[in-house]
Order: C-alpha cells, then sequence, then structure tokens
C-alpha cells in the first residue's frame, strides 16, 4: 500500500493555471470585447427591467381579477415605459454593433493574409493594445517593421474607391478627416519608441492602412514616402517587392520584445478563466 502526503490547504484551495505564459491576442479582438459590452453592459442589464415589471404587473392583474386591493395599472404603465427605453437602447446599439463587426471582420480577414507571411519567416502579431489605444496588426519580417491599421468601411455604392493626394487619404474625392494614415504614423512612432527602448536598438516602424474589399488607387509618391495606403490583399505583394532590412536574429528579438509587452497587459483574470 503506497501513502500519499496530505495536500497543504494551500495546495487544495489554490489551484493554479497550467499556461506558462499569457497568450497572445487574435484579430479583432478589441472589437469583440466591445461588442460584449455594448450587449451584455448597455443592453441586457435594461432589457432585465421590463420584464420584472411586466411579471409584476401580471401579478397585479390576477389580484385585480380576485378582488385584491392591487393598482395593476402603475405597473403596466411602468413596464411600457421600461419597455420603450429597451427598445430605444437596441436601434440605438445595433447600429453601434453592426459597425463594430464591419470592423471585427475586416480585422480578421485581413489577419488571415497577414498569417500566411509566416511561412516566409515573418512574425505577426494582432491587437496589440497600447495606452488609450490599439494597433490592428503589426508584421515583424527581414523587410522590416511594419504597423498595420485596417478600416473597414460600407460602401455608399459599388465603384466607391479610395485614393491619396499629397499625403491626405480620400474617399470617393472626398478626403477623410481625421486621416488614418495621420493615426498609424501616430502609432508608428509609439511602437518605434517602445521596441527601440526595449531592445536598445534603432528601428524603423513603416505605417501602413489597409481598406479590405475597397478599391484603392496607387499611391502618389509624396504619400508612399509617409506610408503606405493599399486594399486588404495588397500587402503582401508590396512587402515581397521590399529589400531585406532585418536579419533572422533581429526579427526573432524584436518579435520577443513586442510578444513580452503583450503579455504583459493581458489582465491576470484571463489566464485564471
Amino acid at each position: 500500500m503506497v501513502s500519499r502526503r496530505p495536500e497543504s490547504n494551500s495546495e487544495a484551495t489554490a489551484p493554479r493555471s497550467p499556461l506558462k505564459s499569457r497568450p497572445l491576442r487574435n484579430p479583432g479582438q478589441s472589437l469583440d470585447e466591445q461588442i460584449e459590452s455594448l450587449i451584455v453592459n448597455d443592453f441586457l442589464a435594461w432589457a432585465i427591467v421590463p420584464l420584472v415589471l411586466w411579471l409584476v404587473a401580471a401579478l397585479e392583474w390576477m389580484a385585480s381579477i380576485r378582488h385584491v386591493p392591487r393598482m395593476p395599472l402603475l405597473y403596466v404603465v411602468l413596464a411600457a415605459m421600461g419597455s420603450a427605453i429597451v427598445m430605444w437602447k437596441f436601434f440605438r446599439i445595433r447600429k453601434r454593433v453592426r459597425a463594430l463587426k464591419l470592423g471585427r471582420d475586416g480585422e480578421r480577414a485581413v489577419g488571415q493574409y497577414l498569417e500566411l507571411l509566416r511561412a516566409d519567416g515573418a512574425q505577426v502579431f494582432h491587437d496589440v493594445v497600447a495606452d488609450g489605444f490599439n494597433v490592428d496588426h503589426v508584421v515583424i519580417a527581414r523587410q522590416g517593421i511594419f504597423l498595420i491599421e485596417t478600416k473597414t468601411w460600407s460602401k455608399p455604392r459599388s465603384r466607391s474607391r479610395i485614393s491619396t493626394h499629397d499625403g491626405g487619404v480620400f474617399k470617393d474625392g472626398r478626403v477623410i478627416d481625421p486621416s488614418p494614415l495621420t493615426q498609424a504614423i501616430s502609432a508608428a512612432g509609439w511602437l518605434k519608441q517602445t521596441l527601440s527602448e526595449s531592445t536598445g536598438r534603432k528601428l524603423t516602424v513603416w505605417p501602413v492602412v489597409l481598406f479590405p474589399g475597397w478599391f484603392v488607387e496607387p499611391m502618389d509618391e509624396k504619400t508612399r514616402r509617409q506610408g503606405w495606403v493599399l486594399s486588404g490583399r495588397e500587402f503582401p505583394a508590396f512587402l515581397s517587392r521590399e529589400p531585406s532590412r532585418l536579419g533572422a536574429e533581429d526579427v526573432s528579438l524584436c518579435a520577443f520584445h513586442l510578444a513580452r509587452y503583450i503579455r504583459a497587459k493581458v489582465p491576470v483574470a484571463a489566464l485564471e478563466e
């Protein structure tokens, strides 16, 4: 008979996660979190209120039929008011959820194209959370470090297109304000500083804006010097034409430090679920 050493109280009551490191994020994860928050916190919490009031109103009517002194009309009014508020919030949130889902699906579609770059030794990261904003994708390859912002917008008409001129980005000839390229340039500056401080290397991060499902006209030279504005499928082809700028060790080093930063941003609760 083999005797077993009894577990201590701490071992019995404090289970530990089997994961040794925190997970990286998926494409569109921030948008998924926003969708969940909208539905759960901004809608379902309110939807419960009229349901409870309708239940109370039904009980009041039953009591009234049985000649028990009650005030069913008051609860009917309250239930109707609660229902009206919930319907207003439903239509308001539905529009926002649709926009978030469109953005999420665009990030996922772009993410699938970017994942193919791993076959050539590239390192791909999705939904990098910064302070006050998030970066949709980061590609670290021998051609350099690329910060990618994805803009998935519905089309007003089938022939709608994106164009650039003197660094500005236009939708059907109208300037987009604020400029998505300016946003990508600012985020690229943050990533450059973050990685340079972490790795101790002088690095360059190239900003890219992708428009999945849109026809994007060829960039003018001034815009091209600031960053790339492309459709969702064009990035791998543009990347393949770029010269090598990073060695395999530099790619691994930058990927290691970025992965460590991302994992540090993951809440501890995510590991305990």
